[in-house]
């Protein structure tokens, strides 16, 4: 399903709500890993992580899914097909990488035997019991995996602007109408 300009308004809402939760958590996992010792305040943070973490896997399954039922428009005209494709790739890497980096957050808690409390409420199943290996392995997963996004998503967001401003082919404002 190629056939539409613009992205709809719900793509548009959860591709900057998705986008903004992940600049948040990216944000506090730097800010809450860099206090030292295991105070009140660095618990409450890594609460707040990981509650970020669950929406943002929540929304980005709802996000996934509306992508494959309402499709995406078509590439711009006159867009090279190595870029097509670069696009291609970056995006189902960024929709693999908005997926597992949630998880391996939520399997490295669940390995150090910390429960996930969603929102102070609901208690998250621990899907995995707790392993000393496997956290071990887990967080510089978690870690890499997220520094992998963000690279990603710089280069995600220079072409949109290149393709907008150097282009002048209406890439970004398909993601910003108020750009048209």
């Amino acid at each position: 399903m190629r056939s539409k300009a613009a992205y709809g308004p719900i793509a548009i809402s959860l591709h900057w709500l998705v986008a903004l939760l992940i600049f948040a958590a990216f944000a506090l996992g730097l800010y809450m890993t860099g206090i030292p010792g295991l105070t009140p305040t660095k618990l409450k943070l890594f609460s707040w992580h990981k509650w970020m973490g669950v929406t943002i896997f929540a929304l980005a399954l709802v996000r996934v899914l509306w992508r494959g039922a309402k499709g995406a428009p078509a590439p711009a005209a006159g867009t090279p097909a190595w870029q097509v494709k670069a696009a291609a790739g970056a995006h189902h890497l960024l929709y693999l990488l908005i997926l597992v980096v949630p998880l391996t957050g939520y399997f490295y808690s669940s390995a150090a035997g910390v429960p996930v409390v969603f929102l102070g409420l609901w208690h998250m199943p621990a899907l995995i019991e707790p392993n000393d290996a496997l956290k071990a392995a887990l967080k510089p997963a978690h870690e890499w995996l997220n520094y992998l996004m963000a690279a990603i998503v710089v280069v995600h967001a220079a072409a949109a602007v290149k393709h907008q401003f150097v282009n002048r082919d209406g890439t970004l404002a398909r993601m910003l109408p108020f750009l048209k």
